[in-house]
């Protein structure tokens, strides 16, 4: 890739979304072609090599370094900021703060309230206060560290019930969205209440590869950025808004993403690097350390709960009641999405004829939460999950039952309202996990290949080890909600025997790139697809969250393909006196219903260009009313998880053992990556269990590194069993297909916890679950 700029800097690293497999280039051997088919990753022999470009490795011509100077208290006011010091060292080029950002009257994804550089007031810890571009990165460190910045503490608003009578931290105030919901009968109660409050940490994206990117000045006054973006079209918007440019004059290049699941949204780095490279007129690159990485982007939301269940004697539920208060940090960003999903969802798949929910996002001074797989959905699941266990540990009744009287079905009704239209098998998710035979007991095995809670050199004596079984039902959405206007574009274009797909779908890991290859494999017979790399020059196809781009960028690239099938099939049609529909393209050949007509694409493509661009759209969604009703949903997945765990009821370690998920997939696109996905999904959801805590501590952040946050490793991943995938196609999504990776995040602590209930009697009722809590502490 080369900057299109006529500028400074030559960017040299490239960073390829996809390129032209051949048929026998993976496991040495011919690969079934089209949807259904495991077809493999492009990029993932080079990831596994360590040759994949990133962001990280980018270069330019006459290269600068920048570096943030962050602020030091999560509530404080700007006295003065001295930036003499920096730009006097040697090699310092330009030094940046709010002063220097021509459109800094705020930017965020769904409220404008977050600045470039905290002006009159910093409000959380790390929050960018300015910038250097220098020439070596160690002197823009230094340079950053110079600047003399004068603040006056102010009390932090780190307990988000007390932001409500707090001093607005805004001049919109401190509370976001307020959401009450209101279902069927307020007034009735059931025969069996149980109450529970329920605590969810502060999770991070915690991303492979830290942020970096690269700006370089552009010839027009405009810049160029390339990072690992999976949403450029609004980073260009809102980077543009802050320089006060044209959208067209400023381009953002996708370079390889490490890994994405919403911490790719943040414009932290993109505003200062633009800046900095107009400034000084060269190439400005910036590569954030770990700890700049866990201050710079946004987390999952931490969240309280608490709720109230009704149900008869026989255990039907009867009522949810809950109050839900999300911490949004110091910043709104896309907190109001993960409020509606949180309400919507808080009953989780089960029928429910009463619901009275309120939900609450608040501004604090705590770092910003923002999107994560899963956001909003994920904290509900684990509270209203361990509802379900206090019921039937009060009925006396098998968890699992109480659950499979309950589970929602095609037809039924969510408390906002909606109809559920899309399949729900969850009864049948919820049987297949139940019938899947149970891993071994430790005791049939000699002692000394025992794997006791705390790793292999657990501390832990046998006879203290307990052994639990949980399950858990959840629910997410796909696609955006409440009135937002869906929309991708992709344009197929066919050279002879070579395909390419040009679609701004970020690939973060997801599959979109080889499902691209994929379709048109399947629509038009041709071998070689290759997938071109992502910048703003092409039309927008939104972010990479919620599934969207299995369904709307793969919706817009199987229509464009459809229509390059009807530009090459209506020749031959018309030659045999025939309509198009009568031909079929199978195995790489054209042939008709009679059999008169039998050629191969790559012949009928012979000296040929063909070329269209084709939009998916779906359905439209509205907004939740000032009841919490309304149809604010595309369609919705679903999956059971059975957890087994092995807790030391002396030490409180927790082993997990196995985790068995059935899930609602509509259709199976590629089982390979499918199966990869859910595992990684599972994991994740283990870590969130588990380890997982961001560590505040009065709005300071504890320890922004692996050692003090702490991501599950191969020793600490279960057995993950996958016992059914069940195929119901979503009729009104492209391919039937539904979302793979965020159900089993959403699901998997929730089932973690109710196994740990099992083995100790312990409510459980946070989360990560703590020592202390395994054990009665």
């Amino acid at each position: 890739m080369t900057s299109t700029a006529d500028g400074p800097g030559a960017v040299t690293a490239t960073p390829a979304q996809g390129t032209p497999l051949s048929p026998d280039s993976a496991d040495g051997g011919p690969v079934t072609h089209g949807i259904g088919a495991s077809l493999p990753s492009t990029d993932a022999p080079a990831k596994a090599e360590g040759t994949f470009p990133y962001a990280g490795d980018l270069w330019a011509e006459g290269l600068l370094w920048a570096a943030v100077l962050r602020a030091p208290h999560p509530h404080a006011r700007i006295v003065s900021i001295d930036t003499g010091p920096a730009a006097a060292l040697t090699g310092v080029h330009a030094v940046v703060t709010h002063e220097d950002v021509p459109g800094d009257a705020g930017h965020g994804r769904k409220v404008a309230d977050q600045p470039a550089f905290a002006r009159d007031v910093v409000r959380y810890y790390g929050e960018p206060v300015a910038a250097v571009a220098a020439d070596h990165p160690d002197t823009a460190r230094l340079a950053a560290a110079a600047i003399a910045v004068e603040y006056e503490p102010l009390d932090a608003v780190t307990d988000p019930e007390k932001s409500f009578e707090a001093e607005p931290l805004h001049p919109d105030g401190n509370l976001i969205r307020h959401i009450p919901l209101r279902f069927g009968d307020q007034d009735i109660t059931g025969d069996v209440v149980v109450d529970g409050l329920y605590r969810i940490g502060r999770q991070d994206p915690a991303p492979i590869g830290a942020e970096a990117g690269l700006a370089v000045p552009r010839p027009d006054g405009g810049v160029e950025i390339y990072t690992a973006s999976t949403d450029p079209h609004t980073d260009r918007d809102l980077a543009a808004a802050c320089f006060g440019l044209a959208p067209e004059q400023v381009k953002v290049v996708v370079t390889g993403v490490p890994g994405a699941m919403g911490d790719r949204e943040d414009t932290g780095l993109q505003v200062p690097l633009g800046l900095l490279a107009m400034k000084t007129g060269s190439p400005v690159k910036i590569a954030a350390t770990r700890e700049e990485s866990f201050l710079g982007h946004a987390h999952r939301h931490p969240t309280l709960l608490r709720y109230r269940h009704h149900a008869d004697s026989e255990g039907r539920l009867v009522k949810v009641e809950a109050q839900i208060l999300l911490d949004a940090g110091a910043y709104a960003d896309t907190t109001a999405d993960a409020l509606a999903a949180a309400v919507s969802f808080a009953a989780g798949p089960y029928v429910v004829p009463h619901a009275t929910i309120d939900g609450w996002a608040v501004r604090t001074n705590n770092p910003p939460s923002g999107h994560v797989r899963g956001e909003g959905a994920m904290q509900v699941c684990a509270a209203y999950e361990g509802q379900m266990d206090k019921l039937a540990a009060q009925l006396r009744m098998d968890p699992a039952d109480l659950r499979m009287r309950n589970v929602m079905a095609t037809g039924d009704l969510l408390p906002t309202g909606q109809t559920v239209t899309c399949p729900a098998p969850v009864a049948e998710l919820l049987s297949a996990v139940r019938e899947a035979p149970l891993p071994a007991l430790p005791k049939d095995s000699p002692e000394r290949d025992w794997l006791l809670p705390g790793g292999p050199e657990g501390a832990g004596e046998p006879g203290a080890v307990r052994r639990g079984v949980g399950y858990a039902l959840g629910m997410v959405h796909m696609l955006g909600a409440e009135g937002t206007d869906e929309v991708s574009t992709a344009t197929v274009k066919v050279n002879g025997p070579v395909a390419t797909v040009m679609c701004a779908a970020v690939e973060t890991g997801q599959g979109f790139t080889t499902l691209a290859r994929q379709i048109v494999q399947e629509t038009l017979g041709i071998d070689e697809v290759y997938v071109a790399p992502v910048d703003t020059d092409q039309p927008t196809a939104g972010a990479g969250a919620h599934s969207r781009h299995t369904w709307v960028s793969g919706g817009a690239v199987e229509r464009a393909a459809k229509m390059v099938r009807t530009q090459l099939l209506q020749p031959l049609a018309a030659k045999f006196g025939m309509s198009t529909e009568l031909l079929t393209i199978a195995d790489g050949k054209i042939t008709s219903y009679d059999g008169v007509l039998s050629t191969t694409v790559v012949e009928a493509l012979e000296d040929k260009e063909l070329w269209a661009t084709a939009q998916c759209r779906p359905h439209p969604t509205e907004a939740l009313d000032e009841t919490g009703q309304g149809d604010a949903f595309v369609g919705l997945a679903f999956a059971a998880v059975r957890s087994v765990v092995d807790v030391d009821v002396e030490l409180g370690s927790i082993r997990v053992v196995e985790m068995a998920i059935a899930q609602d997939v509509g259709r199976v696109l590629n089982p390979r990556q499918l199966n990869a996905r859910i595992e990684a999904g599972i994991t994740q959801g283990v870590g969130a269990a588990l380890t997982e805590h961001l560590r505040i501590n009065r709005g300071i952040v504890r320890q922004p590194d692996f050692t003090g946050y702490a991501l599950p490793t191969a020793l600490d991943a279960p057995d993950i069993r996958i016992v059914q995938l069940i195929e119901e196609q979503d009729v009104v999504a492209p391919f039937g297909a539904k979302a793979a990776s965020a159900v089993p995040v959403v699901t998997s602590p929730a089932a973690v916890a109710a196994a740990v209930r099992a083995a100790t009697g312990m409510p459980v009722n946070r989360l990560p679950i703590r020592p202390q809590t395994a054990v009665g502490g």
